[in-house]
């Protein structure tokens, strides 16, 4: 990515402002309490520096899917609480987004305050990019500032439209986002050979684009999740009743001929840990077999095809996963998940983990010291080493042309 006209935090005056802070604080959820804040403290080193800097700190964040609607389960209040304990300073925390009061609030705020604002997702116009909706999260602060890395590929109005109402001097990416763009520029920017991607997850459509750009660039991809059965089906192999996207087969058999065209190695499972169930939850009801026959579901690669995906990861002098290698959220099919998450961490090339499922397993394997980058949005990331232009960093650049670049890139 061009980082040309792009400014990040450290280059903002923010003392005795109010700084509006587009954070991605879309943590899981396990019975209202936060089960992994690694999102949370990916924004800490951002809100320290405006803090410490005599900002005062405006947080807007989603939280789930509510689809416009306040519901109760996603609301920022846990998110708040974590917050406030680890910065070791109260988080103001108002419960509506639309309070007319709500200016006020902010205006009597000192330097060195936190305000966490309600889910931004629980007012329709976020999703949808309502200029209105973004005018009025704009009028509450004088500067404003994009740390929500997984987000910047929505053209949402706290991640995109609110951005027109700042000039350059008043608009800045933050420390997380700023990371993130160069680590991944490592990937696109001439990386180092044998360049290897892994991909999985459950659909050849999901990862299409990626798919279409990195056997292009890639030395080899290693392909494992539900995905690879349509990548199996598409060349005539049985896979039984695993998960097959009938409508990609065509599309999955141009990505192998192009594979062979190019001479870029591209692995599929061999070996499978298959069920009956896909809620299987006992080791009687799973096996590990070659073929996979009528009534059985592939949910896992098998040893044999662990040991070559090691054989071809650690060999890489670059890496870029993205998607599991199985239903690894059940502990029957982790195997082959957190193999990978093994062969990424200790291999000697530079590795990226893209976020999302993959990013999970690497943090539950407690390899995360071991990896050069855990990204923190997936879909973002993917959208970044296709070459796409992501609005919540096209917003930042002087003189972006905000009536046209949503329209052109659609």
């Amino acid at each position: 990515m061009n980082l040309t006209g792009l400014q990040f935090l450290d280059k903002m005056e923010v003392a005795d402002k109010s700084v509006f802070l587009r954070a991605d604080f879309n943590v899981p959820l396990e019975n209202g309490v936060i089960s992994d804040d690694f999102r949370i403290r990916k924004a800490l080193p951002s809100i320290a520096h405006i803090l410490e800097k005599g900002g005062k700190l405006i947080i807007g964040s989603h939280l789930g899917r509510p689809k416009g609607k306040r519901v109760s389960a996603f609301s920022m209040d846990p998110v708040g609480a974590r917050l406030a304990e680890l910065l070791g300073c109260e988080v103001i925390l108002p419960h509506e987004l639309m309070d007319p009061s709500l200016g006020t609030l902010v205006d009597e705020m000192k330097s060195g305050q936190v305000m966490l604002l309600e889910n931004l997702r629980f007012h329709p116009g976020e999703t949808k990019g309502d200029p209105e909706f973004a005018r009025h999260l704009a009028g509450l602060a004088d500067c404003y500032v994009n740390d929500a890395f997984g987000a910047v590929h929505r053209g949402h109005a706290s991640v995109y439209q609110m951005v027109e109402y700042f000039d350059r001097q008043n608009k800045a990416g933050g420390f997380l986002v700023r990371d993130e763009v160069l680590a991944l520029n490592q990937l696109v920017d001439q990386p180092a050979s044998p360049f290897v991607a892994v991909m999985g997850g459950a659909k050849v459509s999901d990862k299409l684009g990626i798919l279409t750009t990195l056997v292009d660039e890639v030395d080899a991809i290693v392909i494992g999740g539900a995905m690879a059965y349509t990548f199996l089906r598409a060349q005539g192999i049985e896979v039984g009743a695993s998960l097959v996207e009938s409508e990609q087969l065509e599309t999955a058999r141009k990505i192998v001929e192009r594979a062979r065209v190019r001479k870029t190695e591209l692995c599929l499972p061999t070996d499978h840990v298959v069920a009956r169930r896909f809620d299987a939850s006992s080791p009687d009801e799973t096996a590990i077999v070659e073929t996979i026959d009528v009534g059985w579901q592939g949910l896992d690669i098998g040893p044999a095809t662990r040991e070559r995906y090691r054989t071809v990861i650690e060999s890489a002098k670059t890496v870029f996963w993205n998607g599991p290698m199985g239903v690894f959220e059940n502990p029957l099919f982790c195997e082959g998940t957190n193999a990978v998450a093994t062969f990424v961490a200790q291999g000697d090339g530079h590795s990226v983990v893209g976020g999302g499922d993959s990013a999970a397993a690497i943090r539950s394997a407690g390899m995360e010291e071991a990896i050069d980058h855990v990204s923190t949005g997936g879909g973002a990331s993917l959208e970044f080493v296709q070459g796409k232009p992501l609005p919540g960093i096209e917003a930042l650049r002087p003189n972006h042309p905000f009536e046209s670049f949503l329209s052109s890139r659609s």
